[in-house]
């Protein structure tokens, strides 16, 4: 029989979260077998245990919009220059990111996919024709190419990344705000659902806001190292693209009418939110219900009764099979390297037996959020472990969620402002909403920017406040922090 080997031999985190959340993050994410770096810099592969979370999030969200009437489709990766050029400020937002074909189509310059609407417009012109044909809710899966010139980091910010958006088509200027916010509601109960990730729910200003849209609203996450996070976004397009590319309809009065359009998305970037907000110095932490293995099973084996404990454990392993468990009875491996290994991978559960389990005819589960253990008789596996996974669940979202209200601080003044920026926490404070301010704001806090107006403050009228840095009439609450 091969030496057992040391749990610390070549397995584990070598640097504490805190102390360099950068590098832990980057091991996380490499030794959790979630995705490596691809041979294009910039560029990522997302791994089996990685690219389950994006399809289990895939497949919830693909089902509650097709309640909601969204159907999916496919459009080409490659966009005619001319398309960009037809939406100005659009063109203009998304020039510095633009991946370009070096060779000409037709006399042209093609870009690879930075978002879809200018395409999917071109598309929109020939399926629209009626009011009837109203409201059209489109989507599609795809990845998108963003030529980022700043470091990257896998999943948060990587020149090619998976994605979904949707894009729709409204008679008026109210259905399409209303959808704008139902599919930003959605975004919010499916992040909440399956990643235990809260957000604060808000409205972009003018300078933050979507190349070309009216209004962008966006969902913030808080993540430990200080920094806020883009977890989706929802933006009502107003008429601009429609114009743009000439899409019409003939309303119920028989006459010409330019329609409303929307789109929103989300990304893989959540998979680094999740890694970022849940996880510690063990490694990888899961929100059960998007992990590839819910539970492990580990038989702890001695010679004397080895085959009874391993009969005993297999018939655990297939009473657990709904949560897709794993059955590690490696006999070149110590109990103490396995667990270490399950805890880096970020398995929710471990199914610990023994001898003296099998005997009482129990487990011993632990969980990896706490590390907390708890006796399961056999008999009542099925009752116990779906509600400890429940449990898990709910302990997650609710850390972070204290986290995010404690490190969301009310500002006081422009000195109260810095400081609690400086502290690494999120401030908000009373504020003109002009660009200009915002771009004095970023210089001088060295990258700080408004991330949203909370929209539970969106409806208040600030009476006699003044923006902190301008001392201009405030219009808003607004929210800054750092970001990624």
């Amino acid at each position: 029989m091969a030496a057992k080997q040391d749990p610390k031999e070549n397995l584990g985190i070598s640097i504490k979260k805190n102390d360099d959340p950068a590098e832990w993050y980057g091991q996380v994410c490499l030794k959790a077998e979630l995705a490596e770096y691809a041979p294009v810099k910039g560029c990522m592969i997302i791994r089996p245990r990685g690219y389950f979370i994006w399809e289990t999030l895939q497949h919830e969200f693909d089902r509650r919009i097709k309640k909601l009437g969204v159907q999916n489709a496919s459009f080409p990766l490659f966009i005619p220059e001319s398309f960009f050029e037809k939406e100005k400020s659009h063109a203009q937002g998304f020039a510095p990111e633009v991946a370009w074909i070096a060779n000409k189509y037709e006399g042209e310059r093609i870009a690879v996919r930075p978002t879809s609407e200018t395409i999917i417009c071109d598309s929109f012109k020939r399926w629209i024709r009626s009011h009837r044909d109203l409201p059209l809710r489109i989507n599609q899966w795809c990845n998108v190419v963003r030529w980022e010139t700043e470091a990257t980091k896998l999943f948060l910010r990587t020149r090619e990344f998976l994605w979904q958006e949707g894009h729709c088509v409204y008679a008026t200027s109210e259905e399409c705000e209303k959808e704008v916010l139902l599919f930003l509601n959605e975004y919010e109960k499916i992040l909440k659902d399956l990643l235990a990730l809260p957000v604060i729910k808000g409205l972009k200003t003018e300078k933050e806001r979507f190349a070309g849209a009216l209004r962008t609203y966006t969902l913030e996450a808080y993540m430990p190292d200080g920094k806020a996070l883009q977890c989706g976004t929802s933006h009502h397009l107003g008429q601009g693209f429609m114009k743009s590319f000439e899409v019409s309809f003939i309303g119920e009065d028989e006459k010409k009418h330019v329609p409303y359009s929307s789109s929103w998305g989300i990304s893989t970037r959540l998979l680094g939110a999740v890694v970022l907000l849940h996880s510690d110095d063990k490694g990888l932490v899961l929100p059960p219900f998007v992990a590839q293995n819910q539970v492990v099973v580990i038989p702890i084996i001695f010679e004397k009764n080895k085959n009874e404990i391993q009969d005993y454990a297999k018939k655990v392993w297939c009473k657990l099979d709904w949560y897709r468990p794993l059955y590690d009875d490696r006999e070149d491996h110590s109990a103490g390297y396995k667990y270490a290994e399950w805890e880096l991978k970020g398995i929710p559960l471990r199914v610990e037996i023994g001898p003296k389990d099998f005997e009482k005819n129990q487990v011993v589960v632990v969980r990896r959020d706490t590390g907390e253990k708890e006796f399961v008789l056999f008999d009542q596996l099925e009752q116990r472990i779906p509600i400890i996974l429940q449990n898990i669940h709910d302990n997650l979202y609710e850390k972070a969620k204290k986290n995010l209200e404690k490190s969301t601080l009310t500002a006081e003044s422009w000195e109260s402002f810095t400081t609690i920026i400086a502290e690494g926490k999120l401030a908000k404070m009373p504020h003109c909403t002009e660009s200009k301010c915002e771009e004095e704001i970023k210089d001088k806090t060295k990258g700080v920017s408004a991330r949203c107006i909370p929209l539970e403050e969106n409806s208040k009228i600030l009476k006699n406040k003044k923006c902190f840095h301008c001392k201009k009439d405030a219009q808003a609450t607004v929210i800054f922090g750092r970001s990624y």
